[in-house]
């Protein structure tokens, strides 16, 4: 008889736990004619269970005779609270069933755990120019107890080490854990031999595991697990090309630089979207609120394939209470025709052929005229939408009626036919906005403020969507980011996706947009266009009225040379000059030091240097030095810094200057003109990162987020400025962090008092990291740091169980910056 079901049982987890038991089973299976549904059956009862589908292209690969949907794979997951004699799995189609697991009591019994610590090391890594390893993973308990973790070698003596707990989102995302239990992970970094044999030691309140670290077993298994995540057939194919090619030994070579030169965005995208049977079930769902959506389109000699794409895209959405709205300016028929012969009976799909071609703004306005919905989509003639799009849309707004919503999007590549450079936005980020118009598509609001501003205007023709979206934000703060990715921006020839240079005259426009935002909300300000390659992307220069003083504070300890680079740049290279100098100095112990400060007070009135002479404590240092400044504006200023750009302080302030700003970062360079610092994230290795660090001064970084303005949730204070009454309103630095998170705790006190955090990308400085106090490497140092990591956790759990919002939660945190694979 012809087998009709294929399957496997890749993984299967019996967790005893008091009075229950966790079942998981991990697997894939499919039916050669037929969807398939499968069912948990426990002491031959049907069980409720949670089935989550999974992309696995590895089982594609293996039969590529069959036309199946990628989402073959399942995870099953259950708690039972009765005494398990058998676990049944059937899969089942529309008139046939398969059991593809069954265990009798005594299969069961052997892979029941009753171990209270349950665990995972996910990957070991090795430093090798340092003798250093790095231990990550994660570790739980029925209590959530706070483990404690130590490493012994051979001889069973413990060696230091660094421990750092980190958030496990991912764990929390996948419903493996739930969110109260999020702090499990963690970061173990030790020192290590070459012949080294080493444990780990979880420690709990009343039990421990020891748990022996296989060195390359966890490598190889690191890069089993990339592969196995970019795998498909294509790429089979060419693996197998390449060896034949190339030989065994490259190509061993090859696996091991790991998948990193492979594209990894297709494969994260399909895993993501949406199964057939995800959108059948939401075709059943009825919303509480389900207002109608009303897409607006203007077509122009759109290509037939296109188009039918773009209509496509709407018809089989799985929401249905929606309207297309197309105005066509084209100088032929074909749009009509193609329009009145394929959808004419569908009510919903609006149709006006207009005399003649108004232009976008024209077009887009005729489209307008027609809708009647409650929300308006912007949507152009050559995309399409996830087929889920709208019912994303919908649901997000069953609790709170936001005025806006916009998702994130992709490009589709035509030429290769291949989802590409994904835009994983940030939530409302006005600084980012102001700079490029990052929120494009999919975008989605409320008519009533669309009947407030009107439509779109002929004079921003090619940002014309820009200068609606600035409009519609003046009128309302209640924007929802949706973090899925359900635009697709068509990349083709003519496309401003495929060739920026095709349409100069809409960059020209978004200038004139931002321009005339600024005008609108009374704010002074300059806008420049920035230069290729970064065309659409642009620097606003906000005016100093009155031009304030600023108090720069700088702590000081002996390095006078050092400090004298800082003080010079800011006489010499600075053009802003209504400043003043305070130097709080502590603990110095050379004679010249003291000299300088002589010269310094005796040669320059605006500098004054006082005195802390208690331990080093930088918050109450910074605190102290407060109680001296005379100017409005605070700027916390390392003594290891230089000036580069001479506008930079007169940049900080002109942000800093806006009444819904509290504090302001720069952008800072190491000495070899590599970034160290362009913004602050809250979440890696359980506390916070700089992101784009060590890229060039003039790479873009993630969506151009190096090169231009955008909002943080932190920077840090090597060069920060402050309004002084904002930072008396939050009672300043937090003298409990004495070295580490007081910036990152200075800046989240700020947020939590609903001002803005920006992160000024013209304001350039050199940052010679760390080099008067030293880096944090010393055994007493790194207790330090972490006994303050904690405390940071503790004051800041919410942000880091929830995540960053200046931060897609499409990135895997735990992996590092702008990793979503």
């Amino acid at each position: 008889m012809k087998k009709e079901f294929h399957s496997s049982i890749d993984g299967l987890r019996l967790r005893k736990q008091k009075d229950r038991t966790l079942i998981q089973i991990n697997g894939w299976c499919f039916h050669e004619k037929e969807k398939i549904n499968v069912e948990l059956y426990i002491n031959d009862k049907k069980t409720e269970c949670e089935a989550l589908s999974i992309a696995r292209y590895d089982v594609m690969g293996n039969y590529p005779r069959f036309s199946i949907d990628p989402h073959v794979g399942f995870m099953v997951k259950a708690v039972v609270t009765e005494y398990l004699k058998k676990i049944e799995l059937v899969a089942s189609a529309e008139n046939t069933e398969e059991t593809i697991l069954k265990l009798s009591e005594h299969e069961i019994s052997r892979f029941i755990d009753n171990e209270v610590i349950e665990y995972s090391i996910d990957n070991y890594s090795e430093i090798e120019d340092e003798q250093k390893a790095v231990l990550v993973g994660w570790a739980l308990d029925e209590c959530n107890s706070n483990f404690e973790y130590e490493i012994k070698n051979e001889l069973d003596q413990i060696i230091p080490s660094n421990v750092r707990i980190e958030s496990r989102r991912d764990l929390v995302q996948l419903k493996m854990i739930d969110s109260s239990q999020s702090m499990c992970g963690f970061r173990i970094t030790f020192p290590v031999t070459k012949e080294g044999k080493y444990t780990l030691i979880i420690k709990g309140k009343t039990s421990a595991r020891e748990l022996p670290i296989s060195r390359e077993q966890k490598k190889n298994q690191g890069l089993l697990k990339a592969y196995l995540r970019a795998i498909n057939p294509k790429r089979v194919a060419n693996a197998w090309k390449y060896l034949r090619n190339n030989g065994i030994r490259d190509f061993m070579k090859r696996v091991s630089l790991g998948p990193t030169l492979l594209d990894p965005y297709p494969i994260w995208f399909e895993q993501q979207r949406i199964s057939l049977q995800e959108l059948e079930a939401q075709k059943k769902i009825q919303f509480t609120y389900a207002p109608k959506i009303s897409l607006i389109v203007a077509t122009y000699n759109t290509k037939e394939s296109y188009l039918r794409e773009m209509i496509e895209s709407v018809v089989n959405q799985s929401y249905s209470n929606w309207e297309l709205c197309i105005a066509d300016g084209s100088t032929n028929d074909k749009v009509e025709n193609y329009i009145k012969s394929h959808y004419l009976s569908d009510e919903r799909i609006k149709f006006k052929r207009l005399d003649k071609n108004y232009g976008i703004s024209g077009n887009m306005n005729a489209a307008l005229e027609m809708v009647t919905g409650e929300y308006l989509g912007l949507y152009d003639h050559d995309d399409f939408l996830e087929y889920n799009a709208l019912f994303e849309v919908v649901k997000s707004l069953q609790v709170t009626k936001y005025d806006v919503v916009y998702t994130d999007e992709d490009k589709f590549d035509d030429s290769k036919g291949q989802f590409a450079d994904p835009n994983f936005k940030p939530d409302f980020n006005i600084d980012l906005f102001r700079s490029h118009n990052y929120i494009t598509h999919f975008f989605v609001v409320n008519m009533d403020i669309v009947k407030v501003i009107g439509g779109m205007k002929k004079e921003y023709d090619g940002a014309q969507d820009y200068d609606f979206m600035f409009r519609v934000f003046e009128q309302t703060n209640n924007i929802y980011h949706l973090p899925k990715m359900l635009y697709h921006w068509r990349m083709h020839s003519l496309s401003t996706a495929m060739n920026p240079e095709s349409k100069m005259y809409c960059y020209d426009a978004g200038k004139n947009a931002i321009l005339d935002h600024y005008k609108r909300i009374g704010i002074e300000a300059s806008v420049k266009m920035l230069p290729k390659p970064y065309y659409g992307c642009y620097e606003t220069t906000y005016m100093t009225p009155g031009n304030p003083l600023v108090s720069i504070i700088i702590p000081n300890m002996d390095h006078k040379d050092v400090l004298k680079t800082c003080i010079d740049s800011l006489f010499e290279v600075n053009t802003y000059r209504n400043i003043e100098i305070i130097v709080v100095e502590n603990n110095s112990k050379k004679e010249e030091t003291f000299e300088y400060y002589h010269e310094l007070e005796t040669e320059h009135a605006n500098v004054k240097i006082v005195y802390w002479k208690n331990e080093f404590n930088y918050s109450e240092i910074n605190n102290f030095g407060v109680q001296f400044a005379q100017g409005d504006y605070l700027l916390f200023l390392n003594n290891d810094t230089e000036m580069i750009r001479p506008d930079s302080i007169q940049n900080m302030l002109g942000v800093c200057m806006r009444k819904e700003v509290g504090a302001v970062g720069a952008k800072l360079l190491y000495e070899d003109r590599t970034i160290q610092h362009a913004g602050v994230v809250i979440g890696f290795s359980g506390y916070a990162g700089h992101i784009n660090n060590g890229i060039d001064e003039d790479q873009p970084g993630y969506m151009m987020r190096a090169q231009l303005n955008c909002d943080y949730s932190a920077v840090t204070a090597a060069c920060m400025m402050v309004k002084k009454s904002v930072f008396n309103e939050v009672d300043g630095f937090d003298p409990q962090f004495k070295v580490a998170c007081n910036d990152v705790d200075l800046c989240l006190k700020i947020r939590e008092k609903g001002y803005l955090v920006v992160y000024d990308a013209f304001s350039i400085w050199f940052h010679y990291e760390s080099k008067s106090r030293g880096y944090e490497d010393s055994e007493e140092k790194i207790e330090r740091f972490n006994n303050e990591v904690a405390k940071f956790q503790k004051k800041w759990n919410k942000i880091l169980v929830e995540g960053d919002p200046y931060y897609n939660p499409n990135f895997k945190i735990e992996l590092g910056p702008f990793i979503y694979l």
